[in-house]
């Protein structure tokens, strides 16, 4: 009798076999049980989830997977300590500290070196993995996709549900490619790519996708400019975004604190070298973009897919159609800019470098390299927020600490800062910022002010000139 023959496996995305690999069971043709991996939550909707899960009588499953970080309303004045809490925070950190404590959670608090913000940290410690699954209150989970992990953001209650099973039900997202091909010019950063992405397909050119990074652009960024791309993914709309783990990334897990060593490192990378799209892999959505012609990118609006090159200017939303033209308009009269009027040159009052999506050592480094010799701009406030506490050691060990206080730039604590305005910092009155946040909504960065999101290097160069500008001339 003739053996039979073994069928085909379906050619599958990286995020297909990612999601394939944590089934529980499946529930629907589109929704399955999935386990979770790892578990992340803040002071701001920790405590909550927290009270829920022991109001309902229920413990953690799996309390080596959760972890509680000190991020989103912590000072970050220098001389903070883990007694002397201030503002808001005081509502939820003595009480995140309570509730972790007592159901034997780990907690990264203001007075642990490797504090930080949850996706900064999660990676650098080696918490979040290649092929890994994980969750955390926050749209910008999605940013530890630059090693490789399946990460997204969720609510409360799917809190309490992943904190007390170590599972959620999810419904398989839609898939989408985005292939950057092309190099990359000197002083343009994977903050402009995503810019510029994100202003040609706008923020839903991702809605209810989970996105795939990939071309010769992407693998030629490091891991941490992979994270900036992936962070963005929540500005594109997506459900979550990932690069493919390749031989760069093993080498920058390799050793983390938390990622496994010795044998069961080798053990696990011969796993992760698994985690690729398969040529013949089915996509919903596909899109290319050539990144060779893109240039510095500066938003004028109040929307990140309001952005343009820094040698264009404002548009005038009077030309679009119905459904643009209004929003265009009040983005307009909230940032105080006029049609024609060139962004390059628009004065500042204050720039600021930090929050998830650009505060790592790369980030600052490319910053340093703009200020170094410089000073900023009289009348400008600027401010330097590490992504953690040893993103600020390391700066630190290679002077860029003393680069940026010459210059005239405050060196401050790790956390959110003023990513969004909770109150603990602020601007001081200044109006019109430059910034390496993601979100530029109006308000976002406190009452009033006008936020133009950028990358570093644009942020550290209009510093300097006390305007919006290029920094490609001071990098030389």
């Amino acid at each position: 009798m003739p053996e039979k023959s073994t069928p085909a496996k379906r050619p599958r995305t990286v995020i297909q076999k990612i999601w394939d690999d944590h089934v529980v069971t499946p529930l629907t043709a589109d929704e399955d049980l999935l386990f979770i991996d790892r578990v992340l939550m803040h002071e701001r909707t920790g405590p909550q989830l927290l009270e829920g899960l022991r109001d309902a009588g229920r413990r953690p499953a799996y309390k080596g997977l959760v972890y509680g970080v000190v991020d989103h309303i912590v000072d970050t004045s220098p001389d903070r300590s883990a007694i002397d809490i201030r503002g808001r925070a005081a509502e939820f950190i003595p009480r995140l500290r309570e509730l972790t404590a007592e159901a034997g959670i780990p907690l990264f608090d203001v007075d642990d070196p490797r504090q930080g913000i949850a996706h900064v940290i999660s990676p650098e410690l080696g918490i979040a993995l290649p092929g890994c699954t994980l969750v955390c209150a926050d749209s910008h989970t999605c940013t530890v996709g630059g090693i490789g992990a399946l990460a997204w953001g969720i609510g409360s209650t799917e809190g309490e549900h992943a904190v007390a099973t170590q599972t959620l039900v999810k419904r398989r997202p839609r898939l989408m490619q985005v292939r950057l091909t092309g190099r990359l010019q000197p002083g343009v950063t994977a903050k402009d790519m995503a810019l510029a992405l994100i202003g040609r397909y706008g923020t839903d050119g991702a809605a209810g996708c989970a996105v795939e990074f990939c071309g010769e652009a992407v693998t030629a960024l490091g891991i941490e400019a992979r994270m900036t791309l992936c962070n963005m993914a929540a500005e594109f709309g997506a459900f979550s975004a990932v690069v493919a783990p390749d031989e760069t990334t093993i080498e920058w897990v390799r050793g983390r604190p938390f990622a496994p060593q010795g044998e069961l490192f080798e053990s696990a990378v011969a796993h992760w070298r698994t985690f690729f799209s398969d040529a013949d892999a089915h996509w919903d959505v596909a899109v290319r973009m050539d990144v060779s012609e893109v240039t510095p990118q500066v938003t004028w609006g109040i929307s990140p897919n309001q952005a343009v090159g820094i040698g264009a200017r404002v548009p005038d939303p009077a030309t679009w159609d119905d459904s643009r033209r209004e929003f265009g308009g009040r983005a307009l009269r909230y940032m105080g800019l006029q049609p024609g009027q060139p962004i390059a040159g628009v004065p500042i009052e204050a720039a600021f470098i930090g929050s998830c999506t650009n505060s790592r050592l790369s980030d600052l480094r490319m910053a340093a390299k703009v200020l170094q010799g410089r000073k900023v701009a009289p009348g400008v406030l600027a401010i330097v927020v590490p992504g953690s506490m040893q993103v600020r050691a390391a700066a630190e060990a290679e002077g860029l600490d003393r680069i940026f206080i010459e210059a005239g730039f405050e060196w401050r604590a790790s956390g959110c800062s003023l990513c969004v305005y909770n109150g603990s910092d602020s601007f001081r009155g200044a109006r019109r910022v430059i910034s390496t946040t993601n979100r530029n909504f109006e308000n976002r960065q406190g009452p009033g002010v006008q936020t133009h999101l950028a990358s570093p290097a644009t942020v550290a160069a209009s510093a300097v000139q006390g305007c919006i500008s290029d920094p490609r001339p001071l990098l030389g």
